[in-house]
């Protein structure tokens, strides 16, 4: 099978994100989307992360009725900060039968170089990009393709604050991840 890993903090996981994901999912050759929850991204403060278990539990309720989502946790079990390209190692061991690509914002994109060995995962994976607002597309590679993809411009950073100043976050967030939220009195 063909799995596109849609890596992310997802602090919380919103519509944006299930918008891009299916949105490559339809537009691509891919069997399965997995969104691989991370612990802690290596160019992220952490000081504002809910924990693991509660971001993976949203993107769990966030994608319950898409069967070809999956949530993942792999990155919880390996050694911190996480690395794409030691989680790509490490599920390409796991499962040789699959064969892995990546997704990323064409924001991101202006990072890539920064990441660590990033020119391995060029060598060994797809990296599909989706648009950023603001942000072109400005690296050519005969592994990264770009997909059309909507324009969003969600922020989980308006979304917790929303939530903090007590403002409504409908149509942002999937309601089960909204009901989730409040009964766990997250980003409060």
């Amino acid at each position: 099978m063909k799995i596109g890993l849609f890596f992310g903090s997802f602090n919380p996981i919103h519509l944006g994100h299930l918008i891009i994901a299916e949105t490559i999912y339809d537009r691509t050759d891919l069997d399965e989307v997995w969104f691989v929850v991370s612990p802690q991204n290596p160019l992220k403060k952490r000081k504002s992360l809910v924990h693991e278990f509660d971001r993976l539990r949203m993107v769990e309720l966030a994608i319950e009725d898409n069967f070809h989502f999956r949530a993942s946790d792999v990155e919880f079990h390996m050694p911190r900060p996480s690395y794409t390209i030691d989680t790509l190692t490490y599920l390409s061991d796991q499962y040789p039968q699959h064969e892995f690509s990546i997704f990323l914002g064409s924001d991101n994109l202006k990072q890539f170089k920064k990441w660590k060995n990033y020119e391995q995962i060029l060598e060994h994976y797809q990296v599909y990009v989706y648009p950023r607002p603001g942000e072109k597309v400005d690296f050519s590679h005969p592994s990264v393709k770009e997909v059309d993809a909507p324009l969003l411009d969600i922020s989980a950073t308006f979304i917790r604050e929303a939530i903090q100043q007590e403002r409504s976050v409908r149509y942002l967030l999937p309601d089960a991840v909204v009901d989730y939220i409040r009964d766990k009195k997250l980003y409060f």
